[in-house]
């Protein structure tokens, strides 16, 4: 008789537990995992009994369930469905564990037990059996699943399928166009006489003449005319079919000169100021022997357009700002540390590392470059014409954010909107190249756009008021890019806008003369994203806009200012009297601590430029929100966008911490605020002694517009224990990256390029 202690078991069963009983199998039967398709979505491969691995310490938290190819996404449904979560956008087009294909950077299979690994690609055979797929993502995440208990050709199938699915050979083989036909026709009935009214989306597109004729007119352009020799486009494939040019340069001279022009890109107007001066873009003139008697023409018709004549300004953008290559560079670099390398925000290796990525000296070089453009239109009252090769590149970052600190109405949501259409989209920004959506040629990515949401956001960051949108609307723009169902960041120029759109209605049957908002609607339409509620978390709650309401004597009172002006002259009260607060002390410590470290360039000992007193006269003075706004750009007043960059890591994630913490404070004092403010509405007196008479709009709405609802006495002190540094995402699902076995994981997106065919582990260490 054998007497020992009791055998434990040495194999561990993954799979759902077999229900016995008959009843309780009838009355609930075991789950389906079946994803949720769009309209023109279908499934490509699926495996099941995989894991999606969450801590690489610990495999308690890992979840298990199917693994889904369709042709629009990589789809991964748990077995067992996790609580919902209050902490993250409900995004109405993708799952909590949904990555669309073009989000894809790279797709790694590997084999540990072969110690063998792959980067796939298109068409791609796969010599070993996978036991784990690792994506990286775009938008900076980092997935891993594991194949231990699926089967082996199945998990190779399923593999195979997301790279090539993930490869796409043409554009209109994008998922969008299928997708954006299939939605049309299906929501046909629910249109208005078929077709949605275009004043719904609110941001001009600037491909018709009046919507740049209102630009003109709400900027006081009187010497700028819209110009359609671009029509059909007849001048220049990359520029839209209408521009504004000065109002002397004849129709028949530009055409003369755009030959001449890389690309014919005649110059074209951005924006002016109240004061005359203008903003004007163009590309490098290629011939040598004409680029002066050229130059000096479309100077001179600049110079009439200035009703005081003055000066013309070259900015040469080529010289004096990183390429393209350098930007892409240091993206990667920055990216590689954190999201690949040990996160270890206090310690000042790390603290280096992101310094010598150079990502944020490049936005300080924008940023800077930026702030000379608006001292030139705006201290000396000179026109500016912002030069580059191609005028595609630079130019669109550096015009951007001169009209965002000149011009408070592009620090709205709908004017933001309005200069991203008008400065990117149809100035023939090549986001299909540069997002390299297809993923043909690695040499001409580069993540221009989100170089300009980061400059945006350090502007946010050091101006908090000025703006109506925040930093979780710049994240959800930049996360949009890599969702190929909206027109906005599909196309390399309008022209190949047009040649798609017009073969994709006659491909699916839609009438012509259709709106193409209505058939396929840019990314400004985010309901098609998000609902009215989760779309509350765009709007600032310290936004100081037009027409800021106050209550005075029980009165709703609104200011309203009496002149608008961007000058930096009418900036704000005097010296003696700031923010309400009199005497001699600055509540700014950061203005004072921008001009002790400019103390070195500005001191008497030496003769000040015209520029120099410009910046120190500006910094001297208190902020107009709805004014000209001059960022902060020493080197120390950079600073890491983390919402962006850190929002999947699992170890910079603050339980109760980050930024979160006031912005949700803030929102429910202002929502408070607007509470009372609509009963004061709602009980109009005589008199503040009066009987009050209810107003006949009834009931408080519901739709608010702040996210975090008014607190009630009943509410703890303490911030929900939702909110974290990561809010409204979560970096649970992302890997942790710490000691994951059989994978050189900090290889990855750092010199990938190099060893993309090699299939041996042998040697590499994590």
């Amino acid at each position: 008789m054998f007497s020992g202690k009791p055998i434990k078991p040495t194999f561990k069963c993954y799979l759902p537990p077999v229900q016995t009983d008959v009843k309780k199998t009838i009355e609930q039967p075991i789950k389906k995992l079946e994803p949720k398709l769009l309209q023109g979505e279908i499934v490509v491969n699926e495996v099941n009994f995989v894991k999606k691995c969450i801590s690489a310490e610990s495999s308690q938290d890992d979840l298990w369930g199917k693994l889904i190819c369709t042709n629009f996404k990589v789809s991964f449904i748990p077995q067992d469905a996790p609580t919902k979560q209050k902490s993250k956008l409900s995004h109405l087009l993708l799952g909590e564990h949904d990555i669309p294909l073009t989000c894809l950077e790279q797709v790694v299979t590997v084999n540990d037990t072969k110690g063998k690994k792959k980067v796939l690609g298109s068409n791609q055979k796969l010599k070993f059996n996978p036991t784990e797929l690792i994506l990286y993502c775009k938008d900076l995440r980092i997935i891993r699943f594991c194949f231990d208990e699926a089967g082996p050709e199945s998990a190779k199938k399923v593999c195979l399928a997301i790279a090539h699915y993930s490869h796409p050979a043409d554009l209109h083989l994008l998922f969008g166009f299928e997708y954006q036909g299939r939605r049309y026709h299906e929501t046909k009935g629910e249109r208005v006489n078929g077709s949605k009214p275009r004043g719904g989306f609110q941001t001009p597109n600037f491909d018709r003449p009046s919507d740049w004729d209102r630009e003109i007119k709400r900027t006081g352009a009187s010497e700028w005319r819209v110009c359609s020799i671009n029509e059909g486009f007849a001048i220049s494939s990359s520029l839209p079919e209408y521009i504004v040019v000065p109002v002397s340069l004849a129709d028949q001279d530009l055409k003369t000169y755009s030959i001449f022009l890389l690309d014919s890109r005649i110059p074209h107007w951005c924006w002016n100021h109240p004061n005359g001066s203008a903003l004007v873009r163009m590309a490098s003139i290629g011939d040598p022997i004409q680029q002066k008697k050229i130059e000096q023409r479309i100077f001179t018709a600049i110079t009439k357009s200035h009703p005081q004549r003055s000066e013309v300004i070259r900015s040469d953008l080529d010289k004096c700002l990183p390429n393209i290559q350098d930007i892409q560079s240091a993206f990667f670099r920055i990216r590689q540390i954190c999201v690949i390398d040990p996160f270890e925000e206090s310690d000042e290796r790390w603290l280096s590392s992101i310094e010598n990525s150079r990502w944020l000296e490049h936005i300080r070089a924008f940023l800077k470059h930026s702030a000379e453009i608006v001292y030139h239109l705006d201290g000396k009252n000179a026109s500016v014409i912002l030069q580059e090769e191609e005028d595609r590149d630079l130019n669109g970052v550096v015009s951007s954010l001169v009209q965002l600190m000149l011009d408070p109405h592009y620090r709205s949501i709908v004017g933001f909107q309005s200069l991203v259409q008008k400065e990117w989209v149809m100035a023939g920004h090549r986001f299909l190249d540069r997002c390299n959506h297809l993923k043909k040629n690695e040499k001409v990515e580069s993540p221009l756009f989100m170089l300009f949401l980061d400059c945006v956001w350090q502007m946010m960051n050091q101006y908090p008021a000025a703006f109506e949108f925040t930093e979780t609307y710049l994240t959800v723009l930049s996360d949009s890019m890599w969702i190929p169902l909206f027109s906005t960041f599909l196309f390399n120029s309008p022209k190949q806008r047009r040649k798609h759109l017009m073969d994709f209605t006659k491909n699916k049957a839609i009438p012509q003369g259709e709106d193409e908002a209505v058939y396929f609607p840019p990314v400004w339409d985010w309901s098609q994203q998000f609902s009215t509620k989760d779309q509350t978390l765009f709007n600032n709650p310290m936004y100081v806009g037009k027409g800021a309401a106050c209550v005075q004597n029980g009165e709703v009172k609104t200011f309203r200012r009496a002149k608008k002006s961007y000058s930096s002259t009418l900036r704000g009260p005097s010296a003696s009297v700031r923010n309400g607060v009199k005497g001699g002390e600055d509540p700014f410590p950061r203005r004072g601590s921008l001009m002790s470290e400019l103390r070195s360039d500005f001191s008497p000992m030496k003769d000040e430029s015209p520029s120099e007193r410009f910046f120190k006269d500006w910094f001297s003075r208190p902020a107009d929100q709805q004014g000209v706004l001059i960022p902060l750009f020493m080197p120390s007043h950079m600073a890491l966008w983390k919402l962006f960059f850190l929002r999947w890591v699992p170890e910079a994630c603050i339980p109760k911490g980050g930024s979160i913490t006031a912005y949700h404070k803030l929102s429910q004092l202002v929502d408070e605020i607007e509470i009372l403010q609509s009963h004061l509405r709602r009980y109009k007196g005589p008199s503040p002694g009066g009987t009050p008479l209810p107003s006949p709009s009834g009931p408080i709405s519901d739709q608010r517009r702040m996210y975090f609802k008014a607190s009630s006495p009943n509410d703890p002190p303490t911030p929900p224990d939702f909110l974290t540094s990561s809010f409204p995402f979560s970096p649970m699902g992302n890997l942790c990256r710490r000691g994951i076995h059989g994978t050189p994981i900090s290889k990855f997106l750092n010199g990938a390029r190099i060893w993309l065919s090699t299939e041996t582990l042998a040697n590499d260490t994590i």
